[in-house]
């Protein structure tokens, strides 16, 4: 079964700006998908069409093998958690704890089941200790980690993560990659935006790139990175180490820190 399923998607605006143009492709059960692209791609448009925010102009996106059309947002919500690129576009209550078991109270849990997922969700993100504090008094990244939170604590099928490494240091980085693998561990698809490519390469298991409503290059990460292109079009650069790698004129192409060091000692 596919989690989800794109088919020849379009989408126009009311101001006329043709968004998505044809979009086609399904993501398995349990895949890590990024997808990369410059803004005005399309890629949030795209996302957003999964939580019922957006319905196409024409074709059809499918959830679990059910399409999208004419469900509602909170019908929805119980399969695909969605954590927004800007977490004040997210985050309402007055405090932490309250905003975190929103979601899980939503979907029908008891308030002490809601307590334990927000909890356990806001242990993960490193947040547990501002349980009692107001959003607005946490910082930028804290913010967004609280939003993560909150999608967490729902136990959605499936997550999507829209720009979640920006504003975030090198510990915050580590902990939101630490999240897509236990995602993924458990079985749960996870689709990621973003501009990091060496959080893509890393962490994910296929890129899709997009550029102006259209997908350009589909497949796993060393082979889309790869494709001179489908980058160029979509104005991507391929991640560092694989652009080091190619500047030192190796074959490999290693998208991790570990792959660049075993293509050393191979030397």
């Amino acid at each position: 079964m596919s989690a989800v399923r794109f088919e020849n998607v379009r989408f126009s605006y009311p101001s006329g700006v043709e968004a998505l143009r044809g979009v086609s492709f399904e993501v398995p059960t349990g895949q890590r998908l990024a997808i990369v692209g410059q803004n005005g791609a399309g890629k949030t448009t795209l996302v957003r069409h999964l939580n019922g925010i957006f319905q196409p102009t024409s074709g059809s996106v499918y959830v679990a093998d059910a399409a999208t059309t004419g469900r509602a947002i909170a019908e929805l919500a119980a399969s695909v958690g969605y954590v927004f690129q800007n977490p004040d576009e997210q985050i309402f209550a007055s405090t932490v704890i309250a905003d975190v078991e929103f979601g899980p109270r939503n979907l029908g849990c008891s308030a002490d089941e809601a307590r334990s997922r927000a909890m356990a969700s806001l242990a993960t993100v490193g947040l547990a200790a501002e349980a009692d504090t107001h959003p607005l008094h946490l910082s930028l990244s804290e913010r967004k980690r609280v939003a993560l939170a909150g999608v967490l604590a729902m136990q959605t099928p499936i997550v999507v993560l829209d720009e979640p490494t920006t504003g975030q240091d090198a510990g915050g980085v580590a902990m939101v990659a630490g999240v897509v693998e236990a995602l993924a561990s458990a079985g749960r698809t996870v689709i990621a935006i973003t501009h990091d490519m060496d959080f893509a390469a890393e962490h994910f298991d296929r890129v899709v790139v997009m550029a102006k409503g259209e997908v350009l290059a589909d497949g796993p990460p060393v082979v889309v990175f790869g494709d001179a292109e489908a980058l160029a079009r979509a104005a991507v650069e391929p991640p560092q180490l694989f652009r080091l790698a190619a500047h030192l004129g190796w074959p490999d192409r290693p998208l991790t820190v570990e792959g660049f060091v075993d293509a050393f000692e191979r030397r």
